[in-house]
Order: C-alpha cells, then sequence, then structure tokens
C-alpha cells in the first residue's frame, strides 16, 4: 500500500508539473521570436521600404515597414505568423507592393527590433498602433489588412473594431484555444482552460463588414482548413474562399496565394 500511494502521489505531482508547464510556458510556444535584432529593409534590398518606430498605448515601440501607396491605390497592413521576421518576407513583400500598392508590416513586440514581450493583448495594440500610422496618411477606405496564421488573429480583432476597405486572412483560425486542443496530444490537460492567449477571431469575424478572402491550404498540418473553413461560414458577406488543395502552411505562394490576394485588392473600390 506505501508503495502504490508513493505511485499516485509521484503521478499526481508529475501531473500537477505538467499544468505548471503548460501555462508558464504556452508563450513560448506562441511566440517562438526568431530573431530579436533590428534590420533595416535596406540592409536587405529593400530600399523601397521606410523604417519608422511607432509607439504603442502601453508604451512599446513597435518597428514597421512602410512602402507609400501609388496614388489610388491600396495600402496593406501586414500581421505576419509566429516565426516570421520582416527581413524574411521581403519576396512577399516585394510581390504585394509591386502594383502599386502600398504595404505597412509589422514587426511585433519581442520581435526583430521591436521593444516588449509578445501577448494576445500586445499584438492587438501592435496592431492599433500600426492602424493609427495608415490613417494619418490614408483614408480608411484604402487600408487592407492582411494576416497571415498568428497574424489572422490580429487582424481579424482590428476590422472587427475599426473600418477598413478590406481583410485577407491567410492560414486563419476560429481560436488558438481550438488549436491548441486539437493538437495537444495529451487530451487529460485542460488545455481550453489553460490558455492565456486566446485569439477568439470567431467571436469577431461577425463584426466584420468590409470585404473578406480566406486563403487556406488543403494539406496544412499547423492550422487545419476546417479551421478556415468554420471562420469563413461565421463571416458576413462579401467573402471568398480560395483552397489551395496542396498547400500547407507556409508554402501557399508557390500555389499563387499573393497573386490571389492581389486581384482580390484590385477588385475593391478606393
Amino acid at each position: 500500500m506505501i508503495v502504490l500511494e508513493w505511485l499516485v502521489g509521484l503521478v499526481g505531482l508529475g501531473y500537477l508539473g505538467a499544468l505548471a508547464a503548460s501555462f508558464f510556458a504556452q508563450r513560448w510556444f506562441i511566440y517562438p521570436i526568431p530573431d530579436t535584432g533590428r534590420t533595416a529593409p535596406a540592409a536587405v534590398g529593400f530600399r523601397e521600404a521606410e523604417e519608422h518606430v511607432l509607439a504603442a498605448a502601453d508604451g512599446a515601440r513597435i518597428v514597421i515597414w512602410h512602402v507609400p501607396a501609388q496614388t489610388g491605390r491600396q495600402v496593406v497592413i501586414y500581421f505576419p505568423g509566429n516565426g516570421d521576421v520582416l527581413a524574411g518576407c521581403v519576396d512577399r513583400f516585394r510581390n504585394i507592393t509591386s502594383g502599386g500598392a502600398g504595404l505597412i508590416a509589422v514587426s511585433y513586440r519581442g520581435y526583430a527590433g521591436s521593444s516588449g514581450r509578445p501577448s494576445e493583448s500586445g499584438l492587438r495594440q501592435d496592431g492599433e498602433a500600426a492602424y493609427d500610422f495608415a490613417l494619418t496618411r490614408y483614408a480608411a477606405d484604402r487600408i487592407v489588412l492582411w494576416g497571415f496564421s498568428l497574424g489572422s488573429g490580429v487582424a481579424v480583432a482590428l476590422g472587427a473594431d475599426h473600418p477598413v476597405g478590406g481583410i485577407i486572412l491567410e492560414a486563419p483560425f476560429t481560436s488558438i484555444v481550438e488549436v491548441a486542443a486539437g493538437a495537444f496530444p495529451f487530451r487529460l490537460l485542460p488545455v481550453r482552460w489553460l490558455m492565456r492567449d486566446r485569439f477568439h477571431s470567431d467571436r469577431w469575424i461577425g463584426r466584420v463588414t468590409a470585404p473578406l478572402l480566406i486563403m487556406h491550404g488543403g494539406k496544412d498540418s499547423t492550422v487545419p482548413v476546417a479551421f478556415g473553413e468554420k471562420l469563413f461560414a461565421l463571416a458576413h458577406d462579401p467573402k471568398r474562399f480560395v483552397r489551395f488543395p496542396e498547400g500547407r502552411h507556409n508554402d501557399l505562394d508557390a500555389y499563387g496565394a499573393t497573386e490571389t490576394a492581389r486581384h482580390f485588392i484590385g477588385s475593391l473600390r478606393v
């Protein structure tokens, strides 16, 4: 009996340890921060872009890259995925801006060059700062939000609260809670109750009234396409869903994602 009690105690301690690790380490998984070093656009050959440092509402200093839009064209506020840094997205940025559209690309707090530590509330403040910057230069109906993966949560929240000309969501989720619950292999852990940052796009998408484009890879194993389809079903018209059957999570440009997005942007009225 004593041995059994010891075993039960060890299992209980192990379970409590797993709960604590899941709670305190989760932001490391959500925000891996691949690079904290600041890189100027010119240093990676993207001389079209200007670097600015914005002050978020809580005082965090947020780096953005801005390519001015040509007269009468839209400007894209781009919210990257959790493993992205701006310096690694230059090819995509060039494709976005090649037709005259502008760009405001956000380096989240804690990521390359920006101060602070990432969190859901923090990233939403970063989005607000980028939107305010855009409004000083462009009318609201010229602003298009583009969120990739984690960035889709920022884009939906921002679009739910502010007028914009359009929204593009690439590999979006209904909520991070749902993605984590579906991916976590140990079902005995109450993942839904442990999540600190939830990004409930499924609760916000109903307040979005701008034209919407959702793009998702049919073979996405990071954020399965079912999440994008469910979010699309909750959204209002006008909306369009483009599924790339062979696409995974990070390779949709190879199947025409940027071209699809540029066509969508070009169809919006200014």
